[in-house]
């Protein structure tokens, strides 16, 4: 769900939101709120994570985290399911205990209905892609699949697969 605002809302607003269980996010100075994820999508968040945290400690290139607020301006602050992000970008999107700039990877878990559908495949994606994420994945709970969007030479992110169960996700990140 969106509520349009006028003027726009900036991260001052968003950090006075109520700490009342919802995720509320800002995109082009318009607030999103989501309630708490499903049991099933905090599961398929576990073993994602478990994947790459057993990648990373044999091979030590970055670091993951999950629910962390990522601040790209005064008007887009947002909260991805979990995001990769190498030592070397660390240096420059960690600002004290804030991300303030583009992981490599963001990862979300679409929630169901509509809007929520909305939000990821289209207004975060946007987001995404005109900030420097290098890639995006939208995992799809009811069908099983990632859908990998990747960071294009000339800027923005395109559709690369949409990956199966079966399959192996690769990236040339990790």
């Amino acid at each position: 769900m969106s509520v349009n605002t006028e003027p726009p809302l900036t991260i001052a607003d968003l950090e006075a939101t109520p700490d009342d269980g919802n995720r509320y996010e800002l995109i082009e100075g318009e607030l999103y709120v989501s309630t708490s994820p499903s049991f099933l999508h905090q599961q398929i968040l576990f073993k994602l994570i478990k994947v790459f945290a057993d990648y990373l400690s044999s091979n030590p290139i970055g670091e993951i985290t999950g629910g962390v607020g990522v601040i790209f301006d005064d008007f887009n602050g947002v909260i991805p399911d979990f995001v990769y992000f190498s030592h070397e970008r660390r240096k420059h999107i960690l600002k004290g205990d804030r991300f303030c700039g583009a992981p490599e990877i963001v990862v979300e878990i679409l929630s169901p209905g509509a809007s929520n559908e909305r939000r990821d495949r289209q207004v975060k994606r946007n987001l995404y892609s005109s900030r420097g994420v290098h890639e995006y994945w939208i995992v799809n709970q009811e069908s099983r699949t990632v859908e990998v969007h990747r960071k294009r030479k000339e800027g923005g992110l395109e559709f690369i697969a949409n990956q199966q169960e079966s399959d192996d996700l690769t990236s040339p990140l990790l």
